[in-house]
């Protein structure tokens, strides 16, 4: 329709404007014929310039009308189903580099910027003195281990020379002692029971003045809580005051009488620990009486038994010497194989090798360097990179995890990445600062929080580009909400 009514209007204005420039073209040549001076051949004629048609400039209007029309719609449509925002960083994870152990730096494998792989060795320190703390324990595991062989042997050797002679005294006596440690450990344990009741009686006694002093801070705090109540309900009734301050009193009186119900339980708790700890030290104190007789009975039968005991005396005590000199050879083996353990577990830390694959950053060590433990060595950069983005809170209404995200980089303007919401922050940045802002200061400006909002790239997206995008650069991201 448009097309036909432009043509139809060219055509019907058409012969108009013919009309129109020969009149004005044989008028033109008349004033020029009686005004105009003789023109020379030598001299060149001008030609007229010609008007230029009404409809074309029309025609050229109205398209440029349907362009910015067309161009408003889409961009109306775009701006309503999408977020932008150009506050955005490429974040990764960035592994710290440090030695476990002291040492000097014999080799330094890497170099800046240069990609690794899991369990590549990055740095080596001098070995040296670890190795020499391994060859120490391993000399010291040999040693303990030759000292239990012996112990073992003289037990064997000491044991079938008086197996023969003390098998019936070594039976009684053993009987006896194991009576009388039997016994004196009851006694021991009698007089420990003793001392522990004790101490609970003077612990139960001073617990009750404690928790009379507990009942009479908890009445103070009842009645100053009833008399504020009592005063705000007054307050209340004659409307000084709003309900939640009637309330904040209200719960203060409740806990106030929940505190002193709590302290008049703990002085009845402490008086009944009291009574408790006495009927304990009376029980100790049976417990003892009955352990010091069993200790004299125990005395007499070893009186008893020594008679048959003198002759196997040396050779029992000797075995006895041998046993515990095998008891403390097997400790020291113990002993010295966590010592080995540990050594060699120091010399494997000589190799410091890469937690993760990446690229090596900011390293800052060379050969002949001393470091000691947890000194910073260098950085690595792994692959995994994502976006965080900190919209404007208004922007977030329709916002949720999963929704497709369109990624520009400032490094590489002509090419786009593809990505997806993860996870919106739980607070603002702001709520994250070393100072956050106190609005309740008394100078509160309203301002448009920004709220992180952390974007994954689509890893097909960033193929070739793995090495080239980096932690920090600048982005700009456009949301597809729904």
């Amino acid at each position: 329709m448009g097309a036909s009514t432009l043509n139809g209007r060219k055509e019907n204005k058409t012969p108009v404007l013919e009309e129109q420039l020969i009149t004005d073209s044989e008028t033109l040549e008349a004033v020029e014929t009686a005004e105009a001076p003789v023109v020379t051949p030598n001299e060149q004629e001008v030609p007229a310039k010609r008007k230029k048609p009404i409809g074309l400039i029309l025609a050229g209007l109205g398209v440029g009308a349907i362009a910015a029309g067309a161009f408003g719609y889409n961009y109306w449509q775009y701006s309503s189903t999408h977020q932008e925002t150009d506050n955005a960083t490429v974040e990764g994870n960035i592994h710290q580099i440090s030695s476990r152990i002291p040492g000097t730096v014999t080799q330094v494998l890497v170099d800046d910027n240069q990609l690794v792989q899991p369990g590549q060795l990055l740095v080596k320190l001098d070995p040296k003195d670890y190795e020499s703390k391994v060859q120490q324990a391993q000399a010291a595991l040999e040693n303990a281990r030759g000292q239990a062989q012996a112990a073992q042997a003289n037990i064997a050797l000491a044991s079938q020379t008086t197996s023969g002679k003390t098998t019936q005294a070594q039976g009684d006596v053993s009987s006896a002692v194991a009576a009388i440690s039997t016994a004196q450990a009851a006694v021991q344990e009698s007089q420990a029971g003793i001392s522990a009741a004790q101490a609970e009686v003077k612990l139960a006694q001073a617990g009750i003045p404690a928790a009379q002093a507990q009942v009479a801070q908890a009445n103070a705090n009842l009645e100053k809580a009833q008399a504020d109540y009592n005063r705000y309900n007054e307050l209340y009734k004659s409307g000084a005051i709003a309900r939640q301050q009637l309330d904040t009193a209200k719960a203060a009186y409740d806990v106030a009488v929940a505190q002193k119900n709590a302290a008049v339980q703990g002085v009845e708790q402490a008086q009944a620990r009291l009574a408790s700890a006495k009927v304990g030290v009376a029980k100790a104190q049976s417990q003892l009486a009955q352990a010091q007789e069993n200790v004299v009975s125990a005395q007499a039968k070893l009186a008893a038994s020594k008679g048959g005991l003198q002759q196997a005396t040396a050779g029992g005590q000797d075995t006895t010497a041998k046993r515990s000199q095998y008891e403390a050879a097997k400790a020291a083996i113990a002993q010295s194989e966590a010592s080995l353990k540990d050594a060699q577990l120091q010399l494997s830390y000589i190799n410091i090798t890469a937690p993760s694959a990446g690229r090596v950053g900011r390293k800052n060590v060379e050969i002949g360097n001393r470091v000691a433990a947890g000194t910073l060595l260098m950085a690595i950069v792994d692959n995994e990179y994502w976006v965080v983005a900190n919209f404007k809170e208004t922007q977030l209404e329709k916002m949720r995890p999963g929704e497709p995200v369109e990624i520009k980089l400032d490094a590489f303007p002509h090419h786009s990445f593809v990505g997806r919401v993860e996870s919106i922050s739980p607070a603002s940045g702001a709520q994250f600062a070393l100072l956050p802002p106190d609005n309740a200061t008394g100078n509160f400006t309203k301002i448009v929080q920004r709220i992180p909002v952390k974007i994954v790239f689509d890893q097909k997206s960033i193929q070739g580009y793995e090495s080239r995008i980096t932690p920090g650069m600048s982005a700009e991201v456009a949301v597809e909400v729904k």
